[in-house]
Order: structure tokens, then C-alpha cells, then sequence
């Protein structure tokens, strides 16, 4: 089922996601609520009136949150590839714009406000946004974003795959994201069989090994510096639940996980 191009979500209770990597960029307005945005590098927290533009192929982590008594509603715009390469092939990208890693913040702009206003309407609707309607609010939100700072060519108008980066680099700073290995290797420039191969070059054993021992090591430490409950640790470390979790710690600890957590 293809995923919709424009949507809203209502978020009542506190909803976090998995590992998140776009495929493609991604427009979001906050109505109400904070929605936060965990990647390897920093911590992002967005409020109800803010505008975010979230480039493809950066992993983190994304929490809906209710705020002061009100859920977690936010508008989501996709720009799919193909949709993208036809409007640069009309509307030649910014010489000087180079490829944009990070979420791009924009304030108040009288043009965001207009395309937002005008996509709320369509969300009482009882079926999804008509594709034709879609389509044109698409390339409407590419026109402001663009109206408003042309640096956005640098999320919107780069179309190129991930390129070979240090593999060592890398892995340090998003080993406790849960991704199969495929995704690491893609995400690295490289192909699984490459990947595996430069992984052992580089760091002497398996990936697999290597992720669970960094894992068990960032969680030891977050439950005895930060005094955390292993209950809140395990997701945020890569682990997918709590008693494989526990099992782990203390294979590899010789305790449980438990004996270090502060009294409650």
C-alpha cells in the first residue's frame, strides 16, 4: 500500500517510534504537542507552530508527545524522488546549495502559514486527500520552501546514494539504532558482503559481536551514571525487549541489569 503524500496524525498518548530512516525528505508542521527527533549526533524538540524540513537517509528516532493537556497532532508533506527529479529537471537547483544532513528549522513565514491553512480543510474529509489535490499541494510546498530560502536545495535537489564513508566513524556514532545489516551497509556506501568485510578489518570481529558488547556498554552506563531504570534503558540501546535484554547484560556482565538500578 503506497503511503500518502499528505497526511495528518493525532497522536493521544505518548507514541514513539522505531529506527526511523526517510526515504524521502520530508515537510512537517507540529499543530499541538512536541514532536522530538533522537539522532546520533544531537536531540531535536518541535512545538506546535513549528516547520521542519527532515532530509531522506538520516537515521534517529521520532517520539509524538501530548503537551499541556493536548495530543500530538502534526502534517506531514512527502516529496517522493521521482517527483523531485521531474521539478528540478524544470527548475534548475541553486549552484551554491550543498547536500543538507540535518533537519532545517524555518520561522514564521506568511507563505508556510497559507500552505498549512489550506491543508487543514481537507483533513475533515472522511477519505484520504484526493491524489490529483495531493500532487498539486506537493509541488506548492516545494515553491514556498523554495521562495523562502533556496538553501533547501540542498535536502530537495540531491538525488545521489549514499557514498562510501568511515566505516569506523560511522558505526561509533549510530551503533545503538536497531538496523539489520544490509541497512548499516547501505547507509555506509557499501555492499553487505563489503560491508562485513571492512567491519572485521576494521574493528578485528563480527558486527553482530561488536553492536551487542557497544550496546551493553552504553546501557551499563546509562543505569549507573544516569541512574536509569533498565526498563527505560533497553529500547534506547537497540535492544527489541526487555528479558533479551536482561539476558544479554548479564551474560556479558555476569549480574543483572537490575542490581544496578536505583531504588524507586
Amino acid at each position: 500500500m503506497e503511503i500518502a503524500e499528505v497526511f495528518i496524525a493525532c497522536k493521544k498518548e505518548a507514541h514513539y517510534s522505531r529506527e526511523l530512516i526517510l526515504q524521502q525528505p520530508a515537510l512537517l508542521r507540529v499543530v499541538s504537542g512536541e514532536v522530538r527527533i533522537v539522532a546520533a549526533e544531537r536531540s531535536y524538540h518541535f512545538f506546535a507552530g513549528d516547520t521542519v524540513l527532515l532530509p531522506r537517509n538520516q537515521l534517529g528516532r521520532m517520539s509524538k508527545l501530548p503537551l499541556n493537556g493536548q495530543p500530538c497532532i502534526a502534517i506531514s508533506v512527502l516529496f517522493r524522488k521521482e517527483k523531485l527529479q521531474h521539478f528540478y529537471t524544470v527548475n534548475q537547483p541553486t549552484l551554491s546549495a550543498l547536500p543538507v544532513h540535518q533537519p532545517k528549522q524555518f520561522q514564521k513565514h506568511p507563505l508556510l502559514e497559507s500552505l498549512f491553512n489550506s491543508l487543514l480543510p481537507y483533513f475533515e474529509l472522511a477519505d484520504a486527500l484526493p491524489a490529483d489535490i495531493a500532487a498539486y499541494k506537493v509541488e506548492e510546498a516545494i515553491r514556498v520552501l523554495r521562495a523562502i530560502d533556496q538553501d533547501v536545495d540542498g535536502i530537495l535537489g540531491h538525488f545521489d546514494e549514499p557514498g562510501k564513508v568511515d566505516l569506523v566513524d560511522f558505526m561509533e556514532q549510530h551503533y545503538m539504532f536497531k538496523l539489520p545489516l544490509e541497512k548499516f551497509g547501505y547507509l555506509t556506501g557499501r555492499s553487505l558482503t563489503t560491508f562485513k568485510k571492512d567491519f572485521n578489518r576494521a574493528f578485528n570481529m563480527t558486527p553482530g559481536r561488536w553492536l551487542t558488547q557497544k550496546r551493553l556498554e552504553l546501557a551499563h552506563y546509562q543505569i549507573v551514571e544516569h541512574k536509569r531504570n533498565p526498563s527505560e534503558v533497553y529500547l534506547d540501546v537497540g535492544f527489541e525487549d526487555l528479558s533479551h535484554f536482561s539476558f544479554a547484560f548479564k551474560k556479558y556482565f555476569g549480574y543483572n541489569p537490575t542490581s544496578l538500578a536505583p531504588a524507586r
